[in-house]
């Protein structure tokens, strides 16, 4: 069994696709990134053409729009381009009679650094081979009045005797920071609970906040004091990084994904002699955790930027020399779990400066770190001196 082929590189409809294909012991996986056809100018044709690409990229690998679990839409100007990405992808859908269970979809306010682009695109699917495979939607009483929010709603994968569920885009109630991210990790809880697993399941979350800067504090405050009265232990992987919530009134919005089997699934924390834990100052996520599923071992890299072993931000100032410790940062974490470079799904770079991208593809091309779908957006990051930030997740094939 082939269960890392090169990725594919082509282009459908103008679109330029980069599609990883996964061939794991129950299911096929799919990690596919699509950008805008930027030869179009209008926001509604670049959508709909990216999601026709998207179908039928899917279809060429045996799946349909059914099979996506995951989408990540990233926005170049969230208020403006919100309507029509999504009556293009609701008229694209619609033709190819592609309704059904919603993914988990992450749509933020993050603008991809190729400035023609309205939009990109990061895609999750699931194939399955011979075990039961199921998708099902999962929702709770949403604490929240307003009607932009999503909160309440995920999805839940049935993969043989495993359960996934994810979510995205959830918003809590409250009338400021801390109480809207109590009220988003009690919405998460609750969902999970509708599903049977319990928030000790979730191995990744996502925030995005509106104003990192003036805002991650008191994020940090919140999240452990729930993680406390939980008892969490071992924190999930996470990245929390600046982006506009399709919600106006909200400050910030929560992902997830969560995953369970009929034996505890093995969840060990990533860890790196160069790297501190994270805990140490203040947020609490490990730095990556290896997940061993049913269909895969799974790496997850939380955000992951130019912080050295004492926590500190090494190399203020200097873009280059920071990407390269970013990288070594990476490049150690998947070491101590056998992995390298070649081993990444998919990955996503925030970068605080766009001007800066072209430097950061000359360092990232050096070390190898290529090959595979790879998002590059805007984003402010934790610490207002940090310039750039990666979050990774890489496979390694299962043990049956």
């Amino acid at each position: 069994m082939t269960f890392h082929p090169p990725a594919e590189s082509f282009e459908i409809h103008g679109c330029p696709i980069v599609l990883r294909c996964i061939e794991g012991c129950r299911a096929r996986e799919l990690f596919l990134h699509c950008q805008a056809p930027t030869h179009r100018a209008d926001v509604g044709a670049q959508a709909a053409a990216i999601y026709r690409a998207i179908l039928k990229a899917l279809l060429a690998k045996g799946g349909s729009t059914a099979s996506i679990i995951s989408e990540m839409v990233f926005l170049q100007n969230l208020p403006e381009n919100i309507a029509p990405v999504r009556k293009a992808r609701e008229q694209v859908l619609a033709t190819s009679g592609g309704k059904g269970i919603a993914p988990a979809r992450t749509e933020i306010g993050q603008p991809p650094l190729n400035a023609q682009a309205h939009l990109e695109i990061l895609i999750q699917a699931v194939i399955p081979g011979t075990s039961i495979f199921s998708l099902s939607t999962v929702e709770t009483s949403a604490t929240c009045s307003s009607t932009a929010s999503t909160s309440g709603r995920g999805l839940r994968v049935k993969l043989g005797d495993e359960t996934r569920v994810l979510a995205s885009g959830l918003c809590g109630a409250g009338g400021n920071v801390h109480e809207q991210t109590d009220g988003v990790f009690e919405m998460a809880e609750s969902l999970l609970q509708q599903a049977g697993l319990a928030f000790t399941d979730v191995v990744r979350t996502w925030i995005h906040l509106r104003d990192i800067d003036r805002d991650y504090n008191v994020l940090n405050r919140a999240r452990r004091a729930f993680f406390v009265s939980r008892g969490i232990q071992p924190a999930p992987a996470s990245t929390a990084i600046g982006g506009d919530p399709v919600s106006e009134i909200h400050s910030l919005c929560l992902g997830f994904y969560a995953v369970k089997g009929r034996s505890p699934v093995e969840r060990i924390p990533m860890t790196s002699p160069i790297l501190n834990e994270a805990p140490e100052y203040g947020a609490d996520f490990v730095r990556g955790m290896r997940v061993v599923e049913s269909n895969k071992s799974m790496l997850i890299v939380s955000g992951t930027a130019s912080i050295d072993e004492a926590g500190k931000t090494a190399h203020v100032g200097d873009i280059c020399a920071q990407t390269d410790r970013m990288l070594v940062n990476l490049h150690v974490l998947l070491r101590g779990q056998g992995a390298t470079f070649d081993d990444i799904t998919f990955a996503i770079t925030y970068v605080k400066r766009p001007s800066d991208q072209l430097l950061l593809l000359d360092r990232f091309r050096n070390a190898g770190f290529e090959g595979f779908p790879h998002v590059w957006v805007q984003a402010d990051i934790c610490r207002p001196e940090l310039l750039c930030e990666t979050e990774l997740i890489a496979v390694l094939p299962c043990i049956q």
